[in-house]
């Protein structure tokens, strides 16, 4: 591996001259030879991959899974990058690593407090799937193979990948998956029916009720019940507009005061 220190090609003191690396890369088949080149081209730049992790540090992620968020970009580029282009792989690597870390802080940092042991867990299954991902095919890994290789047991394998499915707070007013007219979150939320009210009231009112005299139930059932108007009670019942009116009250009052004392 050849060092280039020059600052006038590279703005990193310690960034390595990979050009020539980069081109017999692409001319040798799969094989251990070409893996062998690939993990030598990507350990001479983790330091740059460690330093743009750095940049980052302060905004309350632990620095080592930031160190292995720029690793996984740095594999990324050097996997995609084409020497036949001319560019140089700083120039390419520099923005596909700081854009790893970017998508890690937008997609993976919690918006509720989680201990620290299931932010771990979490991490650690992530990063056991993502690794496993590039030898199984077709299919997610399954909790054994994660345990296996992230050498963790089988139940802090589950934790970890229930914080995964669990790791983000859902605004009440996203829309839901299929809708097409703006139905959100909120709108499939129940809500307090004012009819339980009405039942808690007749309720706490049944007993009164039965303790008056029959005319006046009967005067309350045909006021509240039937809806008749006091006139056409006063008429039913062979007394006066004003009488009806008196014993409405009355009773209301009464009943009231009595449902406030069983309440108190």
């Amino acid at each position: 591996m050849r060092t280039h220190a020059s600052a006038r090609h590279h703005p990193h003191d310690d960034a390595p001259d990979t050009a020539e690396d980069f081109r017999k890369l692409a001319s040798l088949s799969p094989g251990r030879s070409r893996d062998a080149l690939r993990d030598q081209i990507i350990e001479a730049w983790l330091p740059m991959a460690e330093r743009l992790a750095g940049r980052f540090r302060s905004r309350g992620e632990n620095f080592e899974d930031l160190r292995q968020v720029a690793a996984l970009g740095l594999v990324k580029a050097v996997d995609r990058y084409d020497p036949e282009r001319g560019n140089a792989f700083e120039s390419y690597a520099v923005p596909t690593v700081t854009g790893e870390i970017k998508r890690h802080f937008r997609d993976h940092m919690w918006t509720l407090h989680v201990p620290r042991r299931v932010q771990d867990l979490r991490n650690r299954v992530r990063f056991a799937r993502q690794e496993l991902s590039q030898t199984i095919s077709g299919r997610a890994p399954t909790v054994e193979e994660i345990a296996e290789h992230a050498q963790m047991s089988e139940d802090d394998v589950r934790t970890g990948l229930e914080a995964l499915e669990s790791f983000t707070a859902l605004s009440l007013d996203a829309e839901l998956p299929g809708s097409e007219d703006g139905y959100s979150l909120s709108d499939a939320l129940g809500s307090a029916d004012p009819a339980l009210d009405i039942v808690i009231d007749r309720e706490s009112v049944k007993p009164r009720l039965e303790a008056l005299s029959e005319r006046e139930r009967a005067i309350l059932y045909m006021r509240f019940f039937s809806d008749m108007t006091q006139s056409r009670i006063a008429e039913q019942l062979g007394i006066s507009q004003m009488h009806v009116s008196r014993l409405i009250s009355r009773c209301c009052d009464r009943l009231r005061d009595q449902v406030m004392q069983d309440v108190a």
